[in-house]
């Protein structure tokens, strides 16, 4: 009389080595996705944290809210930015908003459609 079957003796054979194996897959992809996904964007995010934090006078900034101006007063301790975005129209802006500080002589993103 067998009081085991033989698909069970099977299952319960394999033990932590078996339960282990079939999770490795699952880390491999979290692995993977944190080094193509997760990473990059960190740094970007560091990049343009720090580009925000040594902003000065005479910089051109573009807003999450797609409005581009150069920066005419930079307060310490502040977290708000003057930003001009057109002649003799001045704007405070959140330093948080900004969402790039564009290089001199680099156009603007525009959507021109002709």
């Amino acid at each position: 009389m067998n009081l085991i079957s033989p698909a069970y003796a099977q299952a319960a054979g394999g033990g932590l080595a078996s339960g282990l194996g079939s999770f490795l897959p699952l880390i491999l992809i979290f692995v993977v996705f944190y080094f193509i996904m997760l990473r990059p964007q960190q740094q970007q995010q560091k990049a343009l944290k720090a580009k925000i934090a040594a902003l000065k006078k005479g910089d051109r900034v573009l807003t999450a809210g797609g409005i581009v101006g150069n920066v005419t007063r930079v307060r310490e301790g502040v977290n708000e930015i003057e930003v001009e975005i057109a002649p003799n129209v001045r704007v405070s802006v959140v330093r948080e908003t900004i969402s790039n500080v564009l290089t001199p002589g680099a156009p603007a993103a525009a959507n021109d459609t002709k």
